[in-house]
């Protein structure tokens, strides 16, 4: 590995995390104070999945029920 191999690598490990900490913030928020940052850290990644599908399901039943969300 050269040099611009290794920033490359590193560039793409940072965007990785960062794409993380964006999803394990929205999910707190979505959960209300139901899932601490701490707690969210702890997720496998398919706990991560169910919690976001399960998101996604919520979003569209209040999209169709004209309930308010926020």
């Amino acid at each position: 590995m050269d040099n611009s191999d290794i920033v490359s690598y590193l560039k793409d490990f940072d965007n990785e995390t960062k794409n993380l900490k964006l999803e394990l913030m929205k999910i707190c928020w979505f959960m209300r104070g139901g899932m601490a940052w701490q707690e969210s850290l702890n997720l496998s990644p398919d706990e991560r999945a169910i919690v976001s599908q399960l998101v996604k399901e919520n979003m569209e039943t209040t999209k169709k029920s004209g309930q308010p969300f926020f």
